[in-house]
């Protein structure tokens, strides 16, 4: 016997990338979670035996897997892996990957692939970790892991794998489009790195040259907190967040993590028709306050990812034009996934997103047409019995 369970993709609605923290190098994040219809499928053998093996096939050659020698470098095998030591259990595992969706695409596959397994393994042994065991071994292995084990639409803080439930988003159709090339995430965020070095000199740079005007003053004149500035001094302190971190890690002058939050606060606070007057009363609101998706695009969401990826593959910004179309038709909302390269277009009607893949597609690039889903559905179709 074996179980076979669907391994869907997800999108980001907004993402937004904090400066590299001392010590760790990670990134803090802010982002919207949305999972999507669109998935590959995994399927889980597994029996009790007296030690444990576990073999991994998959039909993609990008993927490691046994017959290359490096299957423990796959997420799926190592999620499977620290699940049945955290379970105490021993056993002959087999995991059969079905890829349909793009490797370093930005939309999740590999983590989505973890998740999947866990699930399918924990219903061949009968056996289930508890909820805080999940989200830590699934953190373990990956960030956007625990987001796969939540579903719908959710908020991802720290470096993504700290995820909370949202209201779920109305079921929108939407349009994958998934380029030939690949966006390395470890080259897009040393990208993103290099820019907060390089603006994070600039500032140091101003704040030199205003600082031996200012003298004494200078910490009181400069929009920069206090301790960044050196009073009398031509060279200005570190940036606080560039700093060996204390009990509370200061942010940058310009917290695009926090506008996000709000941003994300903002559009899901009322449901319905309903939303704050400036006399703080609950009233009637126009029509773009009927769905969150809109209230949220109108806030102007960004993915920090996108100038990087788009420097590095600028045919990927066409795309996104395409995805966007105009007129009636026009996208809701489109962009780059994650850390790319696939993009996403959401729409307002499925004639609407169908029209957006035949654009795509005559330009010579894959486009998928899908859906999002919510929490209910993501679990309710998950396995594929």
């Amino acid at each position: 016997m074996s179980t076979r369970v669907r391994s869907f993709s997800k999108i980001n609605l907004g993402l937004r990338v904090g400066p590299p923290q001392v010590g760790t190098g990670f990134h803090a994040l802010r982002t919207c979670y949305q999972t999507l219809a669109a998935c590959d499928f995994i399927t889980v053998s597994a029996k009790a035996a007296s030690t444990t093996k576990i073999t991994l096939a998959a039909n993609h050659p990008g993927v490691p897997r046994t017959e290359t020698g490096d299957a423990e470098k796959n997420t799926a095998y190592r999620l499977v892996a620290l699940a049945l030591e955290s379970l105490g259990v021993t056993a002959e595992v087999h995991i059969e990957l079905d890829k349909r969706m793009p490797v370093q695409g930005g939309l999740g596959a590999g983590s989505a692939n973890a998740a999947a397994a866990l699930i399918a393994l924990e219903r061949e042994l009968g056996q289930s970790l508890s909820w805080d065991d999940r989200l830590r071994l699934a953190a373990d292995v990956g960030s956007d892991v625990p987001m796969f084990l939540v579903g719908g639409t959710m908020l991802g803080v720290n470096r993504g794998e700290e995820v909370y439930p949202l209201p779920d988003l109305p079921e929108t159709p939407c349009v994958l489009a998934i380029p030939d090339v690949g966006v390395s995430t470890k080259l897009a965020f040393e990208a993103i790195d290099e820019e907060y070095a390089r603006a994070a000199g600039a500032r140091g740079q101003g704040s030199g040259r205003r600082a031996q005007k200012a003298g004494s003053a200078a910490a009181q004149d400069l929009e920069i907190p206090r301790e960044t500035a050196s009073a009398g001094s031509a060279e200005a302190s570190p940036e606080p967040w560039a700093l060996e971190p204390g009990p509370l890690t200061p942010s940058p002058p310009v917290d695009k993590l926090e506008r996000l939050s709000h941003a994300l606060a903002g559009a899901f606070a009322y449901p319905g028709r309903l939303e704050p007057g400036l006399s703080g009363i609950v009233g009637e609101a126009d029509d773009l306050a009927e769905n969150p998706l809109l209230t949220l695009v109108r806030t102007g969401i960004e993915n920090d990812f996108e100038e990087v990826a788009f420097s590095m593959h600028p045919s990927l910004r066409t795309v996104k034009r395409e995805l966007a179309g105009s007129g009636p038709e026009a996208a809701i909302f489109a962009g780059l996934s994650g850390s790319g390269s696939a993009l996403f277009g959401l729409y307002a009607s499925e004639d609407d997103a169908l029209r957006a893949q035949q654009r795509v597609q005559a330009s010579g690039t894959k486009a998928v047409v899908t859906k999002t889903l919510s929490r209910h559905g993501y679990w309710h179709t998950m396995f594929a019995e």
